[in-house]
């Protein structure tokens, strides 16, 4: 009889969320005069999104439902009236964990969980729990569990402690642990301390791999755009790469860099980023700005929308917003290329207007409609990769003699030859783009060649 091994901690995790039964409420303002909201969605688009995240950690969604506010109440979020309501309704259908699609103060929380009798999360807690999951790396385990300890300081004393894993780490679902619950602030510190010591370790480590990459500089292209939008699908099409790219929120999340020829023999790395999202914790964008380090830096940004979501325009206002945040500017488009994505999911007066609407558009900044799925628009996509990189490129115009072909091999092999004229006695005339780290190369080599302007 074959006797089986522990279970990984991951399919553990698995197992306690497929097993939690969920309730998600999205508990939205609609009072007038108040706070302008910069979701710009639909509240039943909010709480679609908000069970896509739940189901992104395999919860099992029992049931969700809108609670529209007119104030919000300082104890419990929501008014007595709609604790009661919802306190019976989770009582009557076993629930586990309530997670609500919104940001909760520690007294918040802890009333809630009083009150409904069961385990409540806020939307910080659950993207937190699920980029817990997502992390690889050395340094997404890290970013993680310090936004965490950071999100988690002011939560260390839990009303139903009895319902948690009795082991450490960092999950949500699983609760603290002994060791969180036995911990004090000046722990935490001294814990957030030493993760701060070994990410700084970290990056120095990336920013030795980033000075090698510059010795042979390749042009860096970064996949940039709201989760789920199919970047990864698109990094999977371009390079041939096995990256997972599921239909689900946050289906990666540490970075992928690949080296890729394009088709008129420039090549370039190619980084898939994480997704972005609306409202994202604050503590995560700070977390992760060394993992979007290669979009900061990037050569060329491709902005992935799903234009078949509805929510297609809301969508890329948040990525825009976050693009900015991090000093990069979003309508510069000789750097950030919008790429149109999911065609095939339009149906053909759809994909007509789409058409219509990018052809509209300046055409230095003119959208890219492709189908990472099927391969449609792959040849225009790196089409428009090239043109934005050949805009930071050097043009020289050369002349060769008859037979001199291992210059002619040089050229092919260290740039772009783009015009060829023979002329009557076997000499060439000849306009070349080159890479700005071989134009000093070039220039030794060919000192007689003129540059274009």
């Amino acid at each position: 009889m074959k006797v089986s091994g522990p279970k990984p901690l991951d399919e553990i995790e698995r197992e306690i969320a497929a097993n939690t039964r969920a309730y998600v409420v999205g508990p939205y303002l609609q009072k007038r005069g108040a706070a302008p909201d910069s979701n710009q969605r639909s509240f039943a688009a909010r709480l679609d999104e908000a069970v896509g995240l739940a189901a992104a950690i395999d919860l099992t969604v029992v049931e969700s439902v809108q609670v529209l506010l007119t104030a919000l109440r300082p104890a419990t979020y929501l008014g007595k009236g709609k604790v009661d309501e919802l306190a019976a309704r989770i009582e009557a259908e076993e629930i586990g964990l309530v997670v609500m699609d919104c940001a909760l103060s520690p007294v918040q929380q802890r009333n809630l969980e009083k009150a409904f009798g069961c385990k409540v999360i806020d939307r910080t807690g659950l993207i937190l729990e699920i980029f817990g999951r997502r992390a690889r790396t050395k340094e997404g385990t890290l970013q993680v569990e310090l936004a965490h300890l950071n999100y988690q300081k002011s939560r260390l004393v839990r009303s139903w402690t009895h319902l948690e894993r009795q082991r450490g780490g960092f999950g949500f679902l699983g609760g603290p642990g002994e060791t969180q619950i036995e911990a004090d602030r000046r722990v935490i510190q001294e814990r957030m301390g030493k993760i701060e010591r070994d990410l700084e370790q970290v990056k120095r480590t990336r920013s030795l791999h980033r000075a090698s990459r510059k010795r042979v500089p390749y042009p860096i292209v970064a996949l940039v755009g709201y989760t789920n939008a199919g970047k990864s699908t698109l990094f999977n099409r371009l390079t041939s790469a096995e990256v997972l790219a599921q239909d689900m929120l946050f289906a990666t999340l540490d970075p992928t860099a690949r080296a890729i020829k394009l088709p008129h023999g420039a090549r370039i790395m190619l980084s898939d980023t994480v997704g972005f999202i609306s409202d994202l914790p604050t503590q995560l964008v700070a977390a992760f700005r060394a993992t979007l380090e290669d979009a900061i830096e990037a050569d060329v940004l491709l902005h992935v929308r799903d234009v078949s979501h509805e929510d297609t325009q809301a969508q890329a206002a948040d990525v825009q917003a976050i693009l900015r945040d991090l000093g990069i500017n979003p309508d510069d488009g000789q750097r950030v290329v919008e790429v149109w994505n999911k065609a095939d999911l339009l149906d053909a007066d759809e994909r007509a207007r789409q058409l219509e609407v990018a052809a509209h558009r300046p055409e230095g900044a003119r959208p890219v409609l492709v189908s990472a799925l099927t391969g449609e628009g792959m040849d225009r996509l790196t089409a428009a990769i090239e043109t934005r990189i050949a805009q930071r490129r050097p043009v020289y115009d050369l002349a060769l003699e008859a037979g001199d072909g291992k210059s002619l091999a040089w050229l092919h092999a260290n740039g772009e030859i783009l015009a060829r004229e023979d002329d009557p006695e076997g000499g060439l005339k000849l306009t070349v783009r080159l890479p700005p780290e071989r134009e000093g190369a070039f220039t030794a080599r060919f000192p007689e060649a003129r540059r274009q302007r």
